[in-house]
């Protein structure tokens, strides 16, 4: 007869508790999954249960509806690299050398096309520099910049709120927490930049 060690002991006992401590939880929760499925009285509602895990980003409510809800989005502001526009575009003399490259050198505006292509003040407020503005001259906050891109881009921003557009950031169940455009797109150069696929093998011709 083979000998049964101490270690094996050990994992048969492990074993056994972690089972009992999951029965016992089961129990005390009326039950396994289907005993819950079958005893509930009212349609399940995902926009009701709290996600088990905290999401680390910040976000804020957004001030459109999903599928007749409220949604949440990611927050804008806190990814500002350096500091507040109006920091600098102010009635104050910029002292600072180089200001506005140390600032603005890596930007690149390649939105829109030919004679239709952007400036900066077709999206930032001329006189608030912190906030953006449409085209009829009501202030946007960054955080909700999604309502400025979806005057122009309305497709996608319908496909957006309706889940077919962006990405969620939240699991199936809970609540729902969506990327912002400028979360994925840069706003200044917000095409995707074409990229072909990488193959697995080598072309037919070689």
């Amino acid at each position: 007869m083979r000998k049964i060690t101490y270690g094996s002991r050990l994992l048969f006992l492990f074993l056994s508790a972690s089972f009992l401590s999951i029965q016992l939880a089961m129990a005390s929760q009326g039950g396994g999954v289907m005993e819950q499925i079958e005893s509930a009285d009212e349609p399940f509602d995902s926009m009701k249960i709290d996600s088990a895990h905290q999401l680390p980003l910040k976000t804020v409510q957004a001030q459109e509806l999903y599928q007749g809800g409220s949604f949440k989005v990611l927050a804008r502001k806190d990814a500002t690299d350096r500091f507040r526009c109006s920091v600098c575009h102010n009635n104050k003399p910029v002292l600072v050398q180089d200001g506005a490259l140390f600032t603005h050198g890596d930007i690149i505006i390649h939105h829109g096309l030919a004679d239709n292509a952007l400036a900066c003040i077709d999206c930032h407020d001329a006189e608030d520099r912190d906030s953006l503005v449409d085209k009829q001259g009501r202030k946007i906050d960054f955080d909700h910049s999604y309502r400025l891109c979806g005057q122009c881009h309305f497709r996608q921003k319908r496909d957006w709120l309706g889940g077919a557009h962006g990405k969620r950031e939240t699991y199936w169940a809970g609540e729902r927490v969506v990327r912002n455009c400028t979360s994925c797109h840069n706003p200044h150069s917000p095409a995707f930049k074409t990229k072909m696929p990488e193959t697995y093998s080598l072309p037919l011709d070689e």
